[in-house]
This record gives C-alpha cells, sequence and structure tokens, in this order.
C-alpha cells in the first residue's frame, strides 16, 4: 500500500491523539455486550460505514494507516460477524473516466465510502481509494449466494489525497480534499490548529474535476450529498464545524460551529445528519454523536460516554440502523451497537 499524505496524516494525527492520552490511560471495555451497548470486534479500522442495499447488512470501509489494506467488508447484525467482499472487473461505458488506468492491480486501501445509484440504474458504491494510486473507484453491487459482490466498473484520478466521496444524481460526486491546500503550500501552518487545509473537489461525467470556491476548511473530512444533489455538507475536523454548502449557487449556506471534531457524516432515516468524533487530542478517548437538523443547522448531542473504560477509540462513523447507532472508528479492531 502506497503511504499517501492524506494516510501520513492520519497516522500523525492519530499519534498525537495517543500522545496526549498517554498522561490519561484509556481503558477499552471487552468484546461483548455491556448495558446499553455491544462492543463487536473483528474488523480493523471501520473507518465509515454505509447500509447494503437490502437495508440490513453494513458495508465496512476498513481503513489502515499503513502497511496492509484492510479492504470492504460486509457486517451481519444478526450473526455480528465480518466478511470481506468480493470484488470482480468489468469496465464499463459511463463508469469514471477514460484517465483511469483501468482495474485496480493492487489491493484497494478504502478510506470514505458512499453508496448511490449510478444513471445505468445499478447500485453503487464509489470508494476514496489510497491502494497504489489516488482514485475513486466505482463498483457496481450485486447480489450473490446470499452475499454483496462488488464489480469494478471504473475510476477517477484524485488531483489531491481525497478522504471522503459523496455520490451525486447523474454520477458525478463531490469529494473532500482535506491537507490540498497545505500540499500546495497555501494552508496555515498548524494542521491541528483549525486553520484552513484543504477544500472540496466535484467531480462531474465528462467533464472532470474543478475545487468549489468557499469550500477552505480545516480538514475537510466527511462529505454528503442530499438527494437531489442541490445541497452538500462538509464536515470540518480541526475546524470542529459541519458546513451547508449549495452545489448549485457554488456558495457556503451556513456553518455550525461544535464541541467535538466531527469526521464523516451519515443521513438518518429521517432525514437529520449523524456527526460523529472525537472530543479532541487530549480527549482520553472521549467522543460525540450528534444529530444535525440539516434546517436549522443545530445540533442535538445523542450519545456521549461516560467517564472510565471506553467502548471505542478513534470514533469516525456513526450510522443508525432500525433505531440503533453503530459507531466507527479509523483505528482499532471494534465497532460498537447503541442500543436505542
Amino acid at each position: 500500500m502506497k503511504l499517501t499524505w492524506a494516510t501520513l496524516t492520519i497516522g500523525l494525527l492519530a499519534t498525537s491523539l495517543l500522545a496526549a492520552q498517554r498522561g490519561q490511560p484509556v481503558q477499552l471495555l471487552e468484546c461483548g455486550a455491556h448495558e446499553g451497548l455491544e462492543v463487536i470486534c473483528g474488523t480493523q479500522g471501520p473507518e465509515d460505514l454505509e447500509l447494503a442495499p437490502d437495508g440490513r447488512r453494513l458495508i465496512v470501509s476498513q481503513f489502515s494507516m499503513g502497511g496492509t489494506s484492510g479492504g470492504l467488508a460486509l457486517f451481519d447484525p444478526e450473526t455480528a460477524e465480518f466478511t470481506n467482499m468480493a470484488i470482480a472487473s468489468d469496465r464499463r461505458e459511463g463508469w469514471g473516466e477514460p484517465a483511469c488506468p483501468g482495474p485496480m492491480t493492487e489491493p484497494i486501501a478504502a478510506h470514505g465510502i458512499s453508496l448511490g445509484a449510478h444513471p445505468d440504474g445499478t447500485p453503487a458504491l464509489y470508494v476514496v481509494n489510497h491502494g497504489g494510486r489516488e482514485t475513486v473507484e466505482m463498483f457496481g453491487m450485486r447480489e450473490a449466494g446470499g452475499m454483496w459482490e462488488l464489480v469494478w466498473h471504473g475510476c477517477a484520478v484524485a488531483s489531491a489525497d481525497y478522504n471522503d466521496v459523496a455520490i451525486l444524481p447523474g454520477g458525478g460526486y463531490v469529494a473532500t480534499r482535506p491537507t490540498a491546500l497545505q500540499e500546495e503550500g497555501g494552508g496555515g501552518g498548524n494542521l491541528f490548529g483549525g486553520q484552513p487545509s484543504g477544500n472540496v473537489a466535484h467531480w462531474r461525467p465528462g467533464e472532470g474535476e474543478t475545487i468549489l470556491p468557499g469550500t477552505d476548511a480545516g480538514y475537510p473530512n466527511g462529505v454528503v450529498a442530499d438527494p437531489d444533489g442541490r445541497t452538500i455538507y462538509i464536515a470540518a475536523w480541526t475546524g470542529r464545524q459541519v458546513r451547508k454548502y449549495d452545489l448549485e449557487d457554488r456558495s457556503e449556506v451556513e456553518t455550525i460551529t461544535l464541541d467535538f471534531m466531527p469526521d464523516n457524516l451519515s443521513w438518518t432515516p429521517d432525514g437529520g445528519l449523524l456527526a460523529a468524533g472525537i472530543a479532541g487530542f487530549g480527549g482520553a478517548g472521549g467522543f460525540t454523536v450528534a444529530e444535525v437538523d440539516p434546517d436549522s443547522m443545530t445540533a442535538t448531542t445523542l450519545y456521549q460516554p461516560a467517564a472510565g473504560a471506553q467502548p471505542i477509540t478513534g470514533v469516525s462513523v456513526a450510522l443508525e440502523v432500525d433505531g440503533a447507532l453503530y459507531v466507527g472508528a479509523f483505528q482499532g479492531d471494534r465497532i460498537v451497537r447503541i442500543d436505542p
């Protein structure tokens, strides 16, 4: 796996987090059921989560900060088991761009993921990939033998290291470039201080990538789009913000500042936004899951762990399924189910 600026930066941030916690050692709960939650082990760095097309199982992006890739896995809540997803290749017109080098020759090193529908009607999974090349890999999904399989159809080459991606109607996407300004020499000197360090790219089939004006932020991390693709929401991790942006007008609409570092974003079944992330670099494992109202841009805290042993550290994502919250992290061996 190629170590990119993004993976090295995440590693540096994680190292800083762990260093900050050395004076406050984090004791982790054991795998298994605890009051109000269940710690489910057997994965690797479950950085991002999506609900599979069957509405039951979870697609898990198993992030690695170096060495080997965890790839993509399918999690079954009924059995509490993780299964690596098989990947086939079938390059298809209308997926990706001509500059795509072709099917992957190295294992995928997945980061942010987004599930949607391709214009041809195929369920589509877009994956930020750091494995050998910086790309958004585009997969169709199909059921086979009771499992979901991925079929690679194309890719788009990133102009800078991406972190997360959100599919748009028409087959395009938006993607966060958390350290692009740093790479280009235009960002704030302190990457951890919340100063603008990156921005957001907009890719459209046949047109390629453009950088959205007004999206410079402190480590743009998670991104989601509303169903019509008009509005996107961006999590500025070190900036502790969620930003609402009008993709048609190409301008920021509103920003909310949070008291934690929001990583990935996800939609709830009733149209709210879940933001999850660590409390900070001295938080001794603390994290928050909050729901953001996309209309009023106000936030309500849904879950914060009590002091003491923590169920998970390095939290990066929360996903609501059947009323329960599933929480993942950019490090570690577990996800956590928080019961309603």
